[in-house]
């Protein structure tokens, strides 16, 4: 059984507001995700498959998501 954390790590991106802000709309337009403002940072969530285009989109863009 997977642990908690891996879970999380495929259903959740976690950027500073700064990196992020400026490919939020596309982010929301392209892609099946909830973004969550906590705080400094925006929380993208949404499922495996979607994470995972979401990631690749911010690849694209120079941004690499740990």
């Amino acid at each position: 059984m997977p642990d908690a954390a891996s879970l999380r790590d495929s259903t959740q991106i976690v950027l500073p507001w700064e990196t992020f802000e400026g490919l939020r709309d596309e982010v929301e337009e392209h892609f099946t995700v909830t973004v969550v403002d906590d705080g400094p940072n925006a929380r993208i969530v949404g499922s495996p498959v979607e994470i995972k285009g979401v990631n690749d989109f911010l690849t694209r863009y120079g941004i690499t998501v740990a």
